[in-house]
């Protein structure tokens, strides 16, 4: 049983760290994948001033930040938008998961790897591992430059907020790989999930609180968002930073996004055992 064990252990780290090097060894990717998100912040989140928008009157009791605080939670934009970045940026790595199935079926190494005593599952489990890891260290990037950029901490923020941040990542990002896997597990052709993927991830991203609150959505949409896993992580993420932290949404939050990260990672599994073939 011991030796069972070791051997799957044993598995998963050669697996993963395979997925990682592809990742770190290529300079340009490495660096693109985390510019990317940084200039996405940057560009969108100052060129979106929407405080300006709020007329500032002398002798009035306007207040553009009070008025932001009311709507947005935080009295800062650049805040509120920046925490819904991390949650882009945890999207749009995991998205490329499943596609690396079918690179690896159409080079020949997935049938190598699936002739070896590696389980099914191991091999899945390796790719959902690896671009959970790329995603949360990208995240540490966006929160470090996030704040260099101007990012308001909430009032009951400390430092060890952080590591719920990146337990809510790592759920999140299980899920989401999970899901991208199962879509394109039985895929020969790159085109079919990079479509597939593109018709889902902008909803997920939209169809969220990632850039703007569920309230002011119009009713259709609120009830989407409402069932949208990005939502409650973008949430969970929001009340660890920028705001006064809410402990029951919060375990809210995580316990929905649990929920997601473990049915879809099972049914992952279940189709890797029935469709991950030669």
């Amino acid at each position: 049983m011991n030796e069972h064990c070791a051997s799957r252990l044993h598995g998963i780290w050669a697996l993963t760290n395979r997925e990682l090097k592809k990742w770190y060894k290529a300079p340009v990717i490495f660096l693109l994948s985390i510019i990317q998100p940084i200039i996405w912040m940057g560009l969108l989140g100052k060129a979106m001033n929407i405080g300006a928008l709020i007329p500032n009157i002398p002798g009035s009791e306007i207040d553009p930040a009070t008025i932001l605080r009311e709507t947005l939670g935080t009295g800062d934009y650049f805040s509120f938008m920046s925490v819904g970045m991390i949650a882009f940026t945890a999207l749009f790595t995991t998205m490329f998961s499943g596609m690396s199935i079918v690179w690896d079926r159409r080079l020949g190494f997935l049938n190598k790897v699936l002739s070896t005593p590696v389980s099914r599952a191991v091999i899945i489990f390796s790719k959902v591992l690896s671009a959970t890891l790329r995603s949360m260290f990208q995240a540490s990037i966006i929160i470090v430059f996030a704040v260099i950029l101007g990012l308001q901490f909430g009032p009951t923020f400390n430092p060890l907020n952080i590591l719920g941040v990146f337990a809510i990542l790592f759920l999140i990002c299980v899920g989401l790989s999970s899901l991208f896997i199962a879509i394109t597990i039985r895929s020969t052709r790159i085109e079919t999930p990079m479509a597939v993927v593109n018709l889902i991830t902008l909803p997920l991203m939209f169809a969220s609180n990632a850039f703007f609150p569920t309230g002011f959505m119009p009713s259709w949409l609120q009830t989407v968002a409402k069932f949208n896993p990005m939502t409650y992580t973008t949430d969970a993420v929001r009340q660890l930073l920028i705001f006064s932290t809410d402990y029951t949404q919060l375990a809210m939050d995580f316990v929905y996004v649990g929920i997601f990260a473990s049915v879809v990672a099972v049914i992952g599994i279940v189709l890797s055992w029935r469709f991950l073939t030669k």
